[in-house]
């Protein structure tokens, strides 16, 4: 036996305790990963855009990853609530936070002083899933049959048309923010506690119209109920067949610069292992970037997006901080 051999082999049996203490972490380090089942939190109630493709990706991780992936909804704070409980889990790798660009790029600009998690230090990045151009539409039932007709009427009675949108602070307000501001249009902001109750109120002729993310509203356009009349990226939609003869922003307002594409992506705690973000991220990549993946978001107005490496994700929310900061600012919305 050597002396060092001895060494450690004294201190183990002089104190037990520290020999217990190591054996968790040893173990988990030795650990086959995933080795149970892991979860997707989801910051925002069940039915919307964020929920939707949090199941999909769950649904297709699962034989991927050889165990279940469960949606675990964590609706509030405009999202706050979810990813701090994403950024608080254990740093294993069994969960992962499925965040949209308000939560990681504009929230802490919008709650300047309540922000429970700086996303950039608290959470990991693994890598972005989709992306979604925000439209206005309006109900089937509505006299204004283009973009041009809304602008009008809210330019001759100020105040008198009423959009709703998914919450303040939201990229479905940051948009109509910015297209006021483009077009000297006064519309009363109507904000709701998600697109889903906002989205009623459209279909029942409670509110005028919605700048928000398409997936929740398509099944309502192809059946009749609801109009789509703008695109807020600057370029059209082409991937949706229902969508690619809506103008877009380079042809409605050319020069403004507009251009509100909303993005997900899945983070986890810092701190987590890097041999296990290495590993969701080929995961997530590997059923993303798919044609099967694609076949089912673009319908909905939506399509995937993915980065080459965690690292490149991270650089993107870091570079899109500062977009955020700026339509914050322009809008003048805080909720603290």
């Amino acid at each position: 036996m050597t002396l060092r051999r001895r060494t450690l082999l004294g201190a183990a049996a002089t104190f037990p305790a520290a020999s217990a203490l190591l054996a968790p972490h040893a173990a988990r380090a030795q650990e086959a990963f995933p080795a149970r089942n892991l979860r997707i939190v989801v910051p925002y109630a069940p039915g919307g855009s964020v929920d939707m493709t949090a199941r999909l990706m769950a649904q297709m991780l699962e034989p991927v990853l050889g165990k279940s992936v469960i949606v675990d909804n964590r609706g509030g704070a405009g999202g706050n609530i979810g990813a701090a409980e994403a950024a608080r889990s254990e740093k294993d790798g069994y969960t992962m936070l499925l965040g949209s660009a308000s939560i990681l790029a504009a929230n802490k600009f919008l709650y300047a002083k309540s922000m429970p998690i700086d996303p950039v230090t608290d959470l990991a990045p693994v890598t972005r899933v989709t992306t979604g151009t925000v439209f206005m539409t309006v109900n089937a039932k509505s006299p204004y049959k283009s973009f041009q007709e809304v602008i009008a009427a809210a330019k001759k009675d100020p105040g008198k048309l009423t959009m709703g949108s998914s919450g303040t602070g939201t990229i479905s307000h940051l948009t109509i923010s910015k297209v006021c501001k483009a077009t000297g249009a006064d519309i009363t902001h109507v904000p709701y506690r998600g697109g889903a109750p906002a989205l009623q109120d459209l279909i029942a002729g409670n509110i005028d119209m919605m700048f928000d993310v398409i997936p929740l509203s398509m099944a309502h356009v192809r059946e009749g109920r609801l109009r789509v009349l703008a695109a807020a990226s600057a370029d059209r939609v082409t991937y949706a067949p229902e969508l690619k003869d809506v103008p877009a922003m380079k042809e409605l307002l050319p020069g403004s610069g507009i251009d509100m594409q909303s993005w997900y992506g899945v983070n986890v705690p810092a701190g987590t292992p890097e041999d296990r973000i290495a590993l969701l991220h080929k995961a997530i990549v590997g059923v993303v970037d798919t044609p099967a993946f694609r076949a089912k978001m673009e319908p909905n107005g939506f399509t995937t997006v993915v980065d080459a490496t965690p690292k490149a994700y991270g650089d993107y929310i870091r570079a899109q901080e500062a977009v955020w900061k700026q339509l914050v600012a322009e809008s003048g919305a805080s909720l603290d």
